[in-house]
C-alpha cells in the first residue's frame, strides 16, 4: 500500500470515471463512522459519528472524525446520508453543519427526528430529506437506492451508490434477526438483486465478525426482562443506549404488565424516547409513565427507572446515582439495576466502577454477563458469510470495526473465494479508487482525532497530554525575579507545587540551586528572558528526577525588572 503525503492535493489524479472513497472514522475503532464518496468531483457523505473518551482522555466530551482535508471543499457536498440514528453514526453532524449549515441530510424519518431534536440544541435549522426503504433518490451524480436492515434501533438502513464507476452498498450496521420485534427484517431479496446487477463494491459492518454463528433474536429477551420485573421486590433501574427503542419498549412491556410506572431520566433519553413515541416507534399505554418528581415519591415496588448510563459515563443518570449523587433517586439495598445494553469496547473499566458502586450499596446489579438481557445488533460471521455469498462483491471493504474484527471479516471473504487483491483492509484517511470494477488503495490523507470539550471542537494533543501530566504527577512552578540590565538577581527563586508531594515546602530544596544557575548565567552575559527560563526549567526537571523520580509539569516563569 502507498501512503501519499497528507493532503488531497498530493493524491494521484482520480481517473474521469474513478470513484474515490476516503474513510475518515470507524475503522480501527468502534465509533466515529464516517466516509466521503467522490465522483465528478462531487462528494458524499456517508455517516458522520462521534467516538466516546476513554480514561486517558481528561476533560474531554466527544471525540468527531477529522475532515479537515476536505474543509475546503465542503461546498462541494450534495447531501449528508445517514444509515441510522445511532450516536457513533450521527452525532458529529452538528458540528459539520457548524461549518455548512444547509447541507441537506438523508435519512429514515426516526433517523432525522433524532438528529432535528439533537440540531435543535445547537440552535439549527436542517435540510431534511426522509427516505424509506425501497426508494431511489438522486444528489449530483450519485443515484441512492435504500435497503431495510435490522439492527439495534428502528429505521436502519444501508444504501446503494450507483455512479459511473460501479456501484458500492454500503450496509451500516444491521443483523438478522428472522423475527425482530417490529417485523421488519433485513432485505435479503434486494440485496441479492443488487448482486445480481452486479456490486462492484461492499462496505460492510464488522464488529461481530469474531463471534460465530448467529445473534440470538431479541424476542428471547423479552420473558427474562418481565421475568427479572416480576420477581424484583423494591425499585427497578435499567440503563440502556437512549435510542435503543426496541429494548425500552420491552422493558415497557414488562412494567406494564406487573402493574410499575415508568419515568425516563437522562435529558438524551427522555428527548429520544418523546420523538420515538411522537412518531409511533413506541408504545407506551396511557397512563404509564410519570416524571421523575413523581416517581422518587412512590413506593419503589411501584416505580421502574429508565435511564441513561449504560456504558458508565460519569455524569449519567445513572452513574450520580451509584455515587449517592442524583437529585431525586437514591439506591437503597435490594434494589435491582438492569444493565440493558452491550459494553463499548473501551468502556470496560468505567462500567465495572459504577456496577461495584451500585453493589456496594446493596443493590442486584443484572447484565449480559448473568442474564440473557441484551443481545448484539450486529451480525455474527454466520450471517456476514450469508451476506458476501448472497451479493458476491468484486471488492470488500469491510468498516465499522477495531483492527481484530476488520481481518476476522477480511478471512470470512476468503472462505467465499474472495481473492486477497479483492479485499481491502484499510484506516481512517486511506484512499481508495474504485476503477473498472478494481478498488485499491491509492494514497492517504492525514485523519486524526478531532476532541470536543464543552463548545470547543479541535482540543489538540498536546492539550491532552498537558492534562494527563497534570492528572498523574501534578505541577512544579519557580518564579525568579532578574535585573538583565545590571545582571543580578533581585528576587530569589520560590517554588510552588501542586499534586507533587505531600509536603508542599518539600520543593524549598529546589530554591537555591535556580539561584546558582541563574546568578551563573548572568555573570555569563546570558541576558535573554527566554534562556533564563530553559535554564530554570532544565535545572528544576534534574532536581525532581534525581530527588523524587517524578516528572510534573514544569512550569518556569522569570521576570525581568
Amino acid at each position: 500500500m502507498t501512503r501519499a503525503p497528507g493532503t488531497l492535493a498530493a493524491l494521484p489524479k482520480l481517473p474521469k470515471d474513478g470513484l474515490r472513497i476516503v474513510p475518515l472514522g470507524g475503522l480501527g475503532e468502534i465509533g466515529r463512522n464516517m466516509a466521503i464518496l467522490e465522483y465528478a468531483g462531487r462528494l458524499l457523505v456517508i455517516d458522520c459519528g462521534v467516538l466516546f473518551p476513554e480514561s486517558d482522555q481528561p476533560g474531554v466530551d466527544l471525540i468527531l472524525p477529522d475532515w479537515s482535508a476536505y474543509e475546503d471543499r465542503l461546498d462541494d457536498i450534495e447531501a449528508i446520508v445517514l444509515t441510522h440514528g445511532h450516536e457513533d453514526h450521527i452525532g458529529g453532524v452538528p458540528f459539520l453543519l457548524r461549518e455548512r449549515r444547509d447541507i441537506p441530510i438523508v435519512g429514515s424519518k426516526l433517523t432525522n427526528a433524532f438528529v432535528a431534536a439533537k440540531l435543535r440544541e445547537h440552535r439549527i435549522k436542517p435540510t431534511l430529506k426522509d427516505v424509506r426503504e425501497g426508494q431511489r433518490v438522486t444528489y449530483g451524480p450519485f443515484d441512492l437506492e435504500f435497503f431495510a436492515v435490522n439492527h439495534s434501533i428502528p429505521d436502519a438502513m444501508a444504501v446503494a451508490v450507483r455512479t459511473g464507476a460501479g456501484v458500492v452498498l454500503h450496509t451500516g450496521d444491521f443483523k438478522m434477526d428472522q423475527v425482530p420485534l417490529d417485523g421488519r427484517i433485513t432485505d435479503l431479496a434486494g440485496f441479492a438483486r443488487l448482486g445480481f446487477e452486479g456490486i462492484d463494491l461492499l462496505m460492510s459492518d464488522s464488529t461481530n465478525a469474531e463471534v460465530p454463528g448467529f445473534v440470538t433474536p431479541e424476542e428471547k429477551l423479552g420473558p427474562v426482562i418481565e421475568s427479572v420485573i416480576r420477581e424484583a421486590q423494591q425499585r427497578i433501574i435499567v440503563a440502556s443506549f437512549a435510542s435503543h427503542v426496541h429494548r425500552i419498549q420491552q422493558v415497557i412491556d414488562a412494567a406494564h404488565k406487573n402493574g410499575r410506572k415508568i419515568s425516563f431520566v437522562g435529558r438524551s433519553m427522555v428527548r429520544n424516547m418523546g420523538v420515538a413515541s411522537d412518531l409511533g416507534y413506541l408504545n407506551i399505554p396511557a397512563g404509564l409513565t410519570v416524571s421523575i418528581d413523581q416517581a422518587a415519591r412512590m413506593h419503589p415496588s411501584q416505580v421502574v427507572i429508565i435511564s441513561t448510563g449504560s456504558q458508565g459515563e460519569p455524569l449519567s443518570a445513572l452513574s450520580r446515582m451509584a455515587t449517592g449523587n442524583h437529585r431525586h433517586i437514591t439506591v437503597a439495598e435490594g434494589d435491582t439495576v438492569l444493565l440493558a445494553s452491550s459494553l463499548v469496547p473501551g468502556n470496560e473499566t468505567a462500567v465495572n466502577k459504577v456496577i461495584n458502586a451500585l453493589a456496594e450499596l446493596g443493590a442486584n446489579v443484572i447484565s449480559k454477563d448473568n442474564a440473557l438481557v441484551h443481545v448484539s445488533g450486529h451480525a455474527a460471521a454466520g450471517e456476514l458469510l450469508y451476506l458476501l455469498n448472497t451479493t458476491r462483491p468484486s471488492n470488500l471493504m469491510p468498516v465499522h470495526g477495531e483492527w481484530r474484527h476488520l481481518r476476522a471479516h477480511a478471512a470470512l471473504a476468503r472462505k467465499t473465494g474472495l481473492g486477497d487483491e479483492h479485499i481491502l483492509l484499510t484506516s481512517d484517511g486511506d484512499v481508495v479508487d474504485l476503477v473498472e470494477g478494481r478498488a485499491s488503495i491509492v494514497g492517504h490523507v492525514d485523519c486524526g482525532m478531532v476532541y470536543v470539550d464543552g463548545n470547543s471542537a479541535g482540543v489538540d494533543e498536546n492539550t491532552l497530554k498537558d492534562r494527563l501530566i497534570l492528572g498523574e504527577e501534578g505541577f512544579l512552578a519557580c518564579t525568579v525575579v532578574v535585573s538583565t540590565s545590571s545582571r543580578m538577581v533581585v528576587r530569589k527563586a520560590h517554588a510552588l507545587a501542586r499534586g507533587f508531594a505531600d509536603n508542599p515546602e518539600i520543593v524549598a530544596a529546589v530554591e537555591p540551586l535556580v539561584d546558582a544557575e541563574i546568578s551563573r548565567m548572568l555573570d555569563d552575559g546570558v541576558t535573554d528572558v527566554h534562556k533564563l527560563a530553559q535554564a530554570m526549567r532544565r535545572t528544576l526537571g534534574r532536581w525532581v528526577s534525581d530527588t523524587h523520580r517524578r516528572r510534573p509539569m514544569i512550569l518556569p516563569n522569570v521576570i525581568d525588572l
